[in-house]
């Protein structure tokens, strides 16, 4: 998603105007950034991942949300919508936004021409900043590429997945194939 429009606020004036329009917008230390829509296959990307994991997690005691859950970085003092995140044990909802999760375990961000910069540098920053998350997902729409990012001590290491592999999930104990997440059933030959 591609931001636009901004304004200074507190964050009880941003729940405000959240509650008074049908937009998305993110919460960065006062500002107020209104969201605009993603690509096909950004929509595409994100609900296939958001499938194929509710579909791995199976019976386990987490839940799978999607880009609609805000999630609360007080420590940050910001709040952003990431394309999907999940939740293990106890949804926490934020001290000052009953709305928002404060817990995610997994944050999962499809990646855009417009959003990768921020995605990989002042989101990736901030979303370090929660004492819960265990993993943090880019999924790359121009190439069969998943990145899945988690803590090693101070420092965060990444973990590459292709074509012809399976992205582990270690926090979750799961496996999803590459080449599944990219499958377009509409695409001929039903892959991408």
């Amino acid at each position: 998603m591609v931001a636009s429009a901004f304004r200074v606020t507190t964050y009880a004036e941003y729940l405000e105007i959240e509650r008074a329009t049908d937009l998305k917008h993110e919460w960065r230390d006062g500002v107020v950034v209104a969201m605009s829509g993603g690509t096909i296959e950004h929509g595409r990307l994100a609900v296939a991942f958001t499938g194929l994991l509710r579909a791995a997690l199976g019976t386990k005691p987490c839940v799978v949300l999607s880009s609609d859950v805000r999630i609360r970085i007080v420590a940050a003092n910001r709040a952003y919508y990431p394309d999907a995140s999940v939740v293990c044990d106890h949804i926490e909802p934020a001290a000052d936004d009953a709305d928002a999760v404060a817990n995610p375990v997994v944050i999962i961000e499809v990646l855009s021409d417009g959003s990768e910069a921020n995605d990989r540098g002042e989101k990736a920053r901030n979303y370090r900043r929660l004492d819960s998350l265990r993993e943090y997902v880019l999924v790359s729409q121009h190439e069969r590429l998943v990145e899945v990012w988690e803590p090693d001590g101070r420092a965060w290491r990444t973990r590459e997945y292709t074509a012809g592999e399976t992205i582990e999930l270690r926090s979750l104990g799961v496996a999803i194939a590459v080449d599944e997440l990219y499958r377009d059933p509409l695409a001929a030959g039903g892959s991408q």
